[in-house]
């Protein structure tokens, strides 16, 4: 218990002070209401802009992830408006994404739509539990080689997953490899179908429509030149009367909120896709704010409103029947080129997903399915960004490793998994260069200067002493490296160690110098310490470094200090007290 001014207070009650206080922090403010009506003829013409580019990505994204277009629609309607009025960011577009639908496929297969709307439930809990907690500002520290890698590998799976879809072959499966090279092998031993408009027809129109994006993004970056292409594709499917599946019907509006009913003995293998859910989710919002804020002047997002903001949004298209959601860093790309300044625009981009399902879901249902596996191929060729990959593969060989390693666990495992190795891959490959900054320096015994400073350095050589600078982190990582190295010293009777440049010290750091005292002493070598910082002083008492000097007054402040009684020792006259530790 803590006591305050009226006595003693539960502990309990600070947690539930701490707990309102985070709660409004993330909560969503007055003042951003108030922007939405500052500029509002602009709002509204990026919102409009974004519905156009967002409209065949969301039936895209919503076939793709196994639950089909109405799943996508209800999720770039709902989530979107809740994301955007919620979220930390006021330009933010959000809804289905080619990533969650990589996340979202073997949870369907598993355990069917049901257990992606529970996942969806369970990963919006914690994305707000994330947001309170005050995780988001730690993912600025996602190493960029491991966002580059899962990036390019998703892009990779998206394509692949298309390939089926694009050959007009149906094919099912958990790994895109294996569905893809079935699905192409299946299309080519066609046979006398080679010959047959139907063969060919889904792959034309696939490629057309890729072909037309990304033409388009290089001639003429600000046409929606997706949804365009969508419908040349959908009428001259009509007008030819062309054998390719079509989307079917569309739902109209949006369905009741419900919860779907799951076993309880399904519930625990949820969580572990539903921390996956929410790790993407957190991750790729985080990212798609931090490149919005590049974009705009004066932009800074609240990541902990963020998380919060995609949780409530996560919960809500669960509710109706959606899928996960995140943040969209394409869509949110051109709300702000065109001249989004506020939340509106995300709301204008969701309501008007929402008039397409009230009044066109019966033309909707005519696109062809190729015509939407062309919109994922190049989109999954416009994720991958060429100069950046080239520069880090070229900058250092730990990068491309990690990149490399993280690029191929994505296509081959799953995102998490090629993410926390990622992770590992990365931290191993700083530790070992901060490992290398260590160093065990021999340090020069005097302040003499020219032939006076040589000359007593030499005498004090002849007496046997000798000090070395330990400088950089002596840690887990780079202790035993070099310290051992000390215990083979010969022809010394006294080790003078100066500590004022150890940067970072931590237990294995102290147990290994510890050791390395002990068996320079257990061989007469006196070991003396000098400039030990006081924030170091606790980790070295505790790991027996004091205990392992011969004697308490071998510690000193000042190298100079050391010296003058290295020499006392070695002339075997009586010691003189050493000095209380201090900064060098």
């Amino acid at each position: 218990m803590s006591q305050t001014a009226g006595g003693w207070r539960e502990p309990a009650l600070d947690s539930l002070a701490w707990l309102r206080g985070r709660a409004r922090a993330v909560a969503p403010r007055a003042v951003d209401l108030k922007a939405m009506g500052r500029h509002p003829r602009r709002d509204l013409l990026a919102g409009a802009t974004v519905a156009v580019v967002a409209l065949p990505l969301a039936l895209a994204f919503g076939i793709s992830s196994g639950l089909g277009a109405g799943a996508g629609m209800v999720t770039a309607v709902v989530a979107g408006v809740v994301a955007a009025l919620l979220g930390g960011s006021r330009v933010q577009v959000s809804g289905p994404t080619g990533a969650m639908t990589v996340v979202l496929i073997p949870i369907v297969a598993a355990h069917g739509p049901g257990g992606v709307l529970v996942v969806g439930l369970m990963a919006g809990v914690m994305l707000i539990a994330l947001g309170i907690a005050g995780v988001g500002r730690y993912m600025r520290y996602v190493p960029l080689p491991v966002v580059e890698g899962f990036t390019v590998g998703i892009a990779v799976v998206i394509g692949l997953q298309q390939v089926p879809t694009a050959l007009g072959v149906p094919a099912e499966g958990e790994r895109v490899l294996a569905m893809a090279s079935t699905a192409a092998v299946e299309w080519l031993g066609g046979g006398d179908g080679w010959l047959e408009l139907s063969h060919w027809a889904p792959v034309l129109i696939a490629l057309a429509v890729a072909a037309a994006m990304l033409l388009g993004a290089r001639w003429r970056p600000g046409w929606p030149v997706s949804l365009l292409a969508v419908i040349v594709a959908t009428l001259v499917v009509v007008a030819l009367k062309l054998p390719v599946d079509t989307i079917g019907a569309v739902p109209t509006g949006l369905p009741a909120p419900s919860i779907p009913v799951i076993p309880w003995s399904d519930l625990s293998t949820l969580v572990l896709p539903a921390v996956a859910v929410a790790a993407l989710a957190a991750l790729e919002s985080l990212l798609s704010a931090t490149v919005s804020d590049a974009m705009t002047v004066g932009e800074r997002h609240d990541p902990d409103r963020e998380l919060a903001g995609q949780g409530a949004a996560n919960l809500a298209a669960s509710f109706f029947g959606g899928v996960p959601a995140t943040a969209a860093i394409a869509r949110t790309a051109v709300n702000v080129r065109a001249g989004a300044t506020s939340r509106l625009a995300a709301v204008t981009q969701s309501l008007l997903l929402l008039l397409v399902m009230l009044g066109a879901a019966k033309v909707v249902s005519f696109i062809p399915l190729a015509a939407l596996a062309g919109v994922l191929i190049a989109t999954s060729i416009q994720m991958v960004e060429v100069s950046s990959l080239r520069a880090l593969l070229h900058s250092t060989r730990a990068d491309a490793i990690v990149l490399v390693v993280t690029l191929v666990l994505t296509i081959a495992f799953d995102l998490i998994s090629a993410v926390l190795i990622g992770f590992v891959a990365a931290g191993a490959f700083a530790l070992r260069a901060m490992a290398r900054t260590a160093r065990l320096d021999p340090e020069p015994l005097t302040d003499g200067a020219g032939e006076d400073r040589t000359t007593e350095e030499r005498e004090l050589l002849d007496e046997h002493i000798v000090a070395y600078r330990l400088e950089g982190p002596l840690f887990f990582g780079a202790a035993h490296a070099f310290l051992l190295d000390l215990t083979e010293v010969s022809d010394v009777k006294v080790v003078v160690l100066r500590m004022a440049r150890v940067a970072t010290l931590d237990a294995t750091g102290a147990s290994v110098l510890a050791d390395t005292i002990r068996s320079l002493e257990r061989r007469e070598v006196t070991v003396m310490l000098s400039g030990i910082r006081p924030a170091h002083a606790k980790v070295l008492d505790q790991l027996g470094v004091f205990a392992a000097v011969a004697h308490e007054k071998h510690i000193f402040a000042k190298t100079t200090d050391a010296i003058a009684h290295a020499r006392v020792h070695v002339a075997r006259l009586p010691h003189t007290p050493g000095q209380s530790v201090a900064a060098d």
